[in-house]
């Protein structure tokens, strides 16, 4: 693995969000829903999440997550993503969300 800098870490914008809506995304690759996340003074964003194994549409509305929100967008499809959602792959490689042990603003970065 590749060492990086304090001013490296610092360009990544890993923001915490709320997620408003999340609806099935029949055109992707790989099982995943479309996700419609408030990241406070930086907005409303979209974003792919391939989270089908662990979480159901339901159960992702009002959980905080977090993104990076300073990547270029990305065409995945017909759907342009405006974000990157993080997680970690468990034991059988299916995405589990980064989570937040408590409630921080929406628009709150990584320190």
């Amino acid at each position: 693995m590749e060492t990086i800098t304090w001013q490296d870490f610092e360009k990544v914008a890993l923001t915490a969000g709320t997620i408003l809506e999340a609806v099935d995304f029949p055109e992707a690759r790989k099982p995943a829903y479309k996700i419609c996340v408030d990241f406070g003074q930086y907005g409303i964003k979209w974003s792919s999440a391939q989270v089908t194994k662990h979480y159901t549409k339901e159960e992702l509305i009002g959980r905080q997550i977090v993104g990076v929100i300073n990547f270029p967008k990305k065409q995945i499809g017909r759907f342009m993503s405006e974000f990157l959602v993080t997680g970690f792959a468990d034991e059988n490689g299916d995405i589990v969300l980064t989570a937040l042990e408590r409630p921080v603003p929406n628009g709150s970065q990584l320190m």
